[in-house]
């Protein structure tokens, strides 16, 4: 991998998080179409049997107490407005399906900020500052480059590098 120009690699990134992106919705669309099914991440069942796990929302995965990732859908994470700090509980259930539930968000404030595009990932500029946002976001509110986006970051934080969309403007 060390031999690959530099931009190859970020190109490589980039179509690797769209195709993330991608199937996360395309198992939303399923779930739409033909009701909750087990084999299918579930961002919604309330109880079910396995094992539980809390941990850190990082801005793109759950950080496990032992430091361990969790990868969670990007579409539950925008749709979810999850922001750095907030606390998630994971239930790998008994067939291996994970399922996710916020269970302790941080105060959060809405800022206003334009949205960019560099090294194959979505940033909005606010404040003299960059946040990173999810694929997932910009493509739900067809956002483009250049435009003016609500964007939620943690109240007490000004070290966050992720923001959540809350709306394009």
């Amino acid at each position: 991998m060390s031999d690959l120009p530099e931009k190859q690699v970020k190109r490589l990134r980039s179509l690797i998080q769209e195709a993330e992106t991608n199937l996360a919705a395309a198992k939303e669309l399923l779930i739409s179409i033909i009701g909750e099914d087990d084999t299918i991440i579930n961002t919604n069942t309330e109880e079910v049997a396995g094992k539980v796990i809390e941990g850190v929302f990082d801005g793109q995965s759950m950080v496990g107490p032992d430091g361990k990732n969790y990868p969670v859908p990007a579409n539950y994470a925008s749709k979810s407005k999850l922001i750095e700090g907030d606390i998630l509980k994971l239930t790998i259930a008994d067939d291996g399906g994970f399922i996710y539930k916020q269970i302790g968000p941080v105060a959060r404030r809405q800022i206003i900020g334009t949205l960019m595009q560099h090294d194959g990932a979505y940033y909005v500029e606010a404040n003299g500052r960059e946040y990173r946002v999810l694929l997932a976001s910009v493509t739900y509110f067809k956002a483009r480059v250049g435009d003016q986006v609500s964007i939620v970051v943690p109240e007490d934080n000004r070290e966050a590098v992720w923001a959540a969309v809350e709306a394009g403007l």
